[in-house]
Order: C-alpha cells, then sequence, then structure tokens
C-alpha cells in the first residue's frame, strides 16, 4: 500500500507533459503575400558641353549614365581630322561637364578655366595667383599646377576620374588616396570642375 501511495503522490505533483506538436504550433488558414511595387524612374539627361573637332559642336544632352562616345553621337560625331585616339571615349559624363575633342597635330590646350580660355591664351589666375585647372580635364601635368599636388597626387586623380567617372565637384577630392580636408583646402581656389 505505501507503493500505491508514493506513486499516487508522484502522479499528483508531476510536471504537466508538453502538449503535442501540432497543438503549441499556431495555425494558418490563409496566407497572403503582398506584392511589392516599385517604379523606378530614370534619371533625366545631362547637359555637355562637346566642342572641337565634332560636326556640330555646342551644347548638347546625353542620357544619364552616357559616356565621351555618347556625347560625341549627340554631337554628329567626329569629324574627318579628330584626334580620337587622344581621347578616353569610356569616360562616364557629368552634367555640365566640357568635352574637348582635338584635331590631329593640334597641341593640347592649356590649363583649362571655367571662362573656357586656357593658361596659354588668357592667363586665368584664381585669387591666391596660380591659374585655375579643371580637375575634370587637365591631364596629370596639368593638375601639378595645382598646390600640394605632385605627380603621384596628379596621377591619382586622373585613375580616380577614370575609373569613378567626372568629378561633380571640387569636394570630390576627397575621394582620391592622399588628399584629406588639409590638402582640399590648400588647393580648392586654384581648383574647378
Amino acid at each position: 500500500m505505501l507503493v500505491a501511495a508514493a506513486l499516487g503522490a508522484w502522479w499528483a505533483l508531476r510536471p504537466p507533459a508538453p502538449p503535442p506538436a501540432e497543438e503549441s504550433l499556431p495555425r494558418i488558414d490563409s496566407v497572403s503575400i503582398a506584392s511589392a511595387t516599385t517604379t523606378t524612374t530614370a534619371p533625366g539627361p545631362v547637359v555637355v558641353h562637346v566642342d572641337g573637332a565634332v560636326l556640330v559642336p555646342g551644347v548638347h544632352e546625353v542620357s544619364a549614365g552616357g559616356r565621351v562616345i555618347d556625347a560625341i553621337a549627340a554631337a554628329g560625331g567626329l569629324a574627318p581630322d579628330a584626334d580620337s585616339a587622344r581621347l578616353n571615349l569610356a569616360l562616364l559624363v557629368a552634367d555640365e561637364q566640357r568635352i574637348w575633342v582635338p584635331r590631329i597635330g593640334e597641341e593640347e590646350p592649356g590649363v583649362l578655366l571655367p571662362s573656357g580660355g586656357s593658361d596659354s591664351s588668357d592667363k586665368g589666375a584664381a585669387p591666391g595667383g596660380g591659374p585655375i585647372v579643371d580637375i575634370n580635364q587637365a591631364d596629370a601635368g596639368q593638375l601639378q599646377l595645382l598646390p600640394g599636388i605632385g605627380p603621384s597626387l596628379a596621377a591619382a586623380i586622373v585613375e580616380h576620374r577614370d575609373r569613378e567617372g567626372a568629378y561633380r565637384s571640387v569636394d570630390d577630392l576627397l575621394d582620391v588616396a592622399g588628399i584629406g580636408p588639409a590638402k582640399l583646402a590648400q588647393l580648392r581656389s586654384q581648383a574647378s570642375v
């Protein structure tokens, strides 16, 4: 009788058994799946100035994400005497960019100034006295006219521009390895886009 009493006490005091799995899971009778609709609008066209050895020089529209080759096509194509080997036709274009297409045998323009002149013709200068350098048009040699920019930083600026596309502002130079806020402040008055 003692065994029966102990067994009865154990049965009464034991922890409750977990419910069967099908009773513990939530029941879903119907599922509604919401479909997300996204509308993407393509960015508008960019406006570029194509000049030099093209059939229709002037201001043209190119679709966003366009390349120099697209801008030249918008300008009617290359003139017969164009020296396209001196261009990077794959370079991305940016709004307000000027693209100059040289003629065969034509000298490279000097440092391009916002007015469209060059350091060899009208000697445009920054408030500090040096020439204003268009960082989207200048080659590595011309970029070295900026204060604090030597051959390696000039090459890095050109390489970054070729890889990432045209600079949208002078502040974009902060993305170039070796140019920090202090260096940017040093050259800001002589750089333009």
